[in-house]
Parts: C-alpha cells; structure tokens; sequence
C-alpha cells in the first residue's frame, strides 16, 4: 500500500492517499475473502484519515470490444463490479494504469503468431527487414540515447514524461537483474531493444518479463527512417526474445477507454490491433472515500493542478531535447 500525505498546512499529519497498484492480490471469486479484505481495506483507510483509497487489481471484466462480435463478458467480473458499487466504492476519474490492454499469446510457433498478424502488419515487418533495419539488445551505455529518444517521442506525440532520473534508476534497476543470480524465484527483467539503419538509432522499446510475462511499457521513435518501419521490426523481434524466455503472454500495455476514434489511444491502439493481439477489459481503478467532503475537494483541484505540471513538464522535456 502507497501512502502520500496532503501537504496542507495543520493537516499534513491527517490527509493522506492511499493506493494498491494492480492490488490486492487475492482468489476475487472466493466471496467471503473478498468480503473480508475490502472491509479490511475500508477499515484501514477511515483509520489512516485518508482522502480516499485507490486500487485497480487486475479483475477481467471481458474479452474484445464491447457489443462487437466476439466479444465475450466475464461474470464473475461483473460481481465484483456490482459489489464495490454497492458498498460505495466509486470507479475513478484519475486511472493510473490503463484499464484495458492488447494481449498477444505467445503459444503458438512464430509462424503462427506471424499468420495472427494483419496483412499490413505482417508486410511492414518484412519491409523493415528487407530495408535494412535491424534490431539488438541494448546495454547500460544506451540508455542516454534511449532517453532522449523517448524524450523527442513525447514532445512529438504530446504525452509527459518524467525526468531522466527517474527512468535511469528503473531501467538500470531492473536491467541490474540480467546478472542476479537464480534462486527459487524469478527476478523481473528488462531488455532494452534498439533498431536500427546503417547503425543509427531509429527506434526503441523495453522488454519487462516477469513470470511467465512479457510488458511492452516504453517505446520510442525518430522521425528519420521511419517509411522503413522499424517499430514493426521491433515489436517482432520483443515477441520472440519474450517467448525464447519462457513467457507466454506478450502484454502491449495500453488500449482505449472506449473504442472508438474519439479516444486519444486509437491510433496506438490500431498499431497494437494489427500485431494479432485480443482485448482485455479489466475493472479499473475504483476509489473508496470515507470523507466525501474532501474526496470531493481534492477530485475538483488535482486535475488543474495536473494540467499545470503537465504543461510545465513538456516545457523542460523540449527545453531539455533542444540543449
């Protein structure tokens, strides 16, 4: 559980969030657990004088687009859907992670993934192969580049990122495991994959695995070469490293929120479509609120204040990329 106190001047000591990221971890289809770890959780959050208590655990709600042939709900999703509505829970307007993702399966041989793949998809990869784009493992001594690849991806598509820092101590983190030796469980690693042309960076992304799972979390591009398609190439190439690993499911991290060209996501989400992937639907993040008062006060002022600092971070992000 991650708590961050309000500073508020005489109320620092009081107001705080509370937050379980993809949590708890617990059988949702056992009732009376479930019963008793929510009230659990909501007793915890009215003793800890919290504004409100986020989570978003990873209950599948369906499979495809909603209403569009073959798309199938889960019940046991929906109850717990019902029950948190019931109980006062409220699904949030701030959702930290995406609420639905592309999954591709990574069972089947490479010709059959491939065979899953869009006819334009599967065109592109080839294109980028015989255009002379490769891809190799990265190493500790890319990251810089890495980073300011990502950092021209975001001014360029409009999305803020953190400051260099920060994504330096998760990828070497995290990267530092490759060495760790084995145990009796698994380490999560990450692999930094880079194309290129004629050995220049022209794209990148970050290979997460973790039992038996592979995330796609960060990628980035140039603009230069990109009628050679190297992003193609790339996510074909994390497919097989992940699926040589032992992973079997290859997580794209990110769908719409709702499906249809309104959404900001579509564009990326048509990308991770074409790669044969299927739609995972999950619950989302829900906010318990034992003090509607300031629930209701801190849910008006956080998105102004997250505007600002986001309009400010773009700011350093293009400042930092043009020095």
């Amino acid at each position: 559980m991650l708590r961050r106190s309000i500073p508020i001047r005489g109320l620092a000591a009081r107001l705080s969030v509370l937050y379980a990221p993809k949590g708890p971890l617990l059988d949702w289809a056992d009732e009376s657990l479930r019963t008793r770890v929510l009230d659990d959780l909501q007793s915890f959050a009215k003793k800890q004088g919290a504004i409100f208590l986020k989570m978003d655990p990873d209950i599948v709600l369906g499979t495809g687009i909603p209403t569009a042939d073959g798309s199938v709900e889960d019940s046991r999703g929906a109850a717990v859907h019902s029950e948190l509505a019931r109980r006062g829970w409220m699904y949030s307007s701030d959702q930290i992670q995406f609420r639905n993702s592309v999954l591709i399966e990574l069972t089947a041989s490479e010709d059959e993934i491939l065979a899953r793949m869009k006819q334009k998809t599967r065109y592109n990869v080839r294109l980028a192969e015989k255009k002379g784009v490769t891809v190799r493992a990265g190493t500790a001594d890319d990251l810089p580049l890495l980073y300011k690849m990502y950092a021209e991806t975001s001014v360029r598509d409009g999305f803020v990122i953190r400051d260099e820092d920060y994504y330096m101590t998760v990828w070497k983190t995290f990267m530092s495991n490759l060495q760790s030796p084995i145990t009796n469980y698994q380490l999560p690693t990450v692999i930094p994959l880079i194309a290129e042309v004629d050995t220049e960076p022209v794209a990148g992304l970050f290979l997460f695995m973790f039992a038996g799972r592979a995330y796609y979390v960060y990628g980035m591009s140039r603009e230069v070469h990109r009628e050679k398609m190297p992003t193609y190439l790339l996510q074909w190439e994390a497919m097989k490293r992940a699926k040589a690993a032992g992973c079997t499911v290859y997580d794209l991290w990110g769908a719409p929120e709702t499906f249809d060209e309104s959404d900001s996501m579509w564009g990326v989400y048509r990308f991770k479509k074409g790669l044969g992937g299927r739609v995972v639907r999950t619950l989302g993040a829900w906010d318990y609120a034992p003090n509607t008062f300031w629930y209701k006060m801190y849910s008006e002022i956080l998105p102004r204040v997250l505007d600002f600092m986001r309009s400010r971070g773009k700011k350093r992000t293009k400042q930092r990329i043009e020095t």
